[in-house]
């Protein structure tokens, strides 16, 4: 039982004294007021697509593919770089892949993938607990924003510890993003897409930055929360009932597959981060499939009908509760049961 919750006989849950003084962490009043921005100036960016930008911006031309084409960009170099590579080791990447990912996750600017992948690791180790950076258990607000705006608690810096990043460290792709980062991140986030649509099609300075880089920006931000947040409250758990985790389709269309959450923490090893075969809201798993196809992606992991089927019964429905957790394919905690199972596709050495 986490310490900071006390559960009655009849299964509720009880919110105790230290975990409400977990509520008055330091507020970190640089970042509300960087957010505060952020957000207003993507809601100018919105009055600006339909009153001041150019029509080619807006509707028709080559400035309208931009912030789509960025956002598509920025959140691969998330879900399937930062997210199922790096903090899962779902698959594994030749190094051109993973120079288009650390590109592509750059753009995005949610830090670099070693502190990302850091932070979601201890998320599947300590989920819906004070280890957890965005414990949704503090409500839709802290999961979705509020984690960034203050301290993190003292759980996340003890437990963080513990979390094994070794191989993150030995990969000098990641090692070289991370040291350059202060240059790298505003020069692709910010900067290049600001100028592109000034030089290019000449766009004015202000709708380019408000439109194209602060809009752009924001939306693909609260879309990576709301997995953090709205994927941890409302949907479905039909392969494992006593998580929060849920299989949210609208988490999934916007996040480009990321909203099956049930499943994902379930099996945080799927490269697929689902059960679906298909493509229709997975375009992550598409790209790393095709990716494959080529031979750049390899060792994918995922999991069998068989295996699949036996955690349904197991803590489905019906089931009756399973409290181990794990990060992902190379935590020491994953159970010797999921790795005999598994089935890796486009195996290679």
């Amino acid at each position: 039982m986490d310490e900071s919750k006390e559960i009655t006989d009849n299964g509720t849950t009880l919110i105790t004294q230290q975990n409400r003084k977990q509520h008055h962490q330091a507020i970190v009043w640089r970042n509300v007021i960087l957010f505060g921005y952020l957000h207003l100036a993507a809601l100018y960016g919105v009055v600006l697509m339909f009153t001041s930008a150019k029509i080619a911006t807006t509707i028709f031309g080559m400035a309208n593919n931009l912030p789509i084409l960025m956002y598509q960009v920025s959140s691969i170099g998330i879900t399937a770089g930062a997210h199922r590579l790096w903090s899962h080791r779902a698959y594994k990447a030749k190094w051109p892949l993973r120079v288009i990912l650390i590109i592509f996750n750059t753009i995005a600017f949610q830090n670099h993938v070693y502190e990302w992948a850091r932070d979601h690791r201890l998320h599947h180790k300590y989920s819906e607990t004070n280890a957890d950076p965005h414990n949704a258990n503090r409500g839709f607000f802290f999961s979705h924003v509020g984690w960034l705006l203050c301290r993190k608690h003292p759980d996340i810096m003890e437990k963080g510890r513990g979390i094994d990043m070794s191989d993150l460290l030995a990969d000098p792709i990641v090692s070289f993003q991370k040291k350059h980062y202060k240059f790298l991140m505003p020069l692709l986030c910010f900067i290049l897409p600001t100028i592109l649509p000034v030089y290019c099609w000449g766009e004015s300075w202000a709708n380019s930055w408000f439109v194209a880089t602060m809009f752009r920006y924001t939306f693909s931000l609260n879309v990576t929360w709301l997995v953090n947040s709205a994927a941890h409250m409302w949907g479905g758990r039909p392969y494992d009932r006593f998580i929060n985790p849920s299989e949210n389709i609208t988490v999934a269309l916007l996040a480009l597959g990321e909203g099956w959450h049930n499943y994902h923490h379930v099996f945080p090893w799927d490269y697929k981060a689902a059960e679906l075969g298909d493509y229709k809201l997975n375009m992550t798993t598409a790209f790393i499939d095709f990716f494959a196809k080529i031979g750049w992606a390899y060792d994918l992991k995922t999991v069998s009908a068989d295996t699949v089927r036996k955690r349904v019964e197991r803590t489905g429905i019906s089931g009756q509760g399973d409290t181990q957790t794990s990060w992902g394919w190379d935590d020491k905690d994953l159970p010797p049961s999921d790795r005999e199972a598994a089935t890796i596709i486009n195996k290679q050495g």
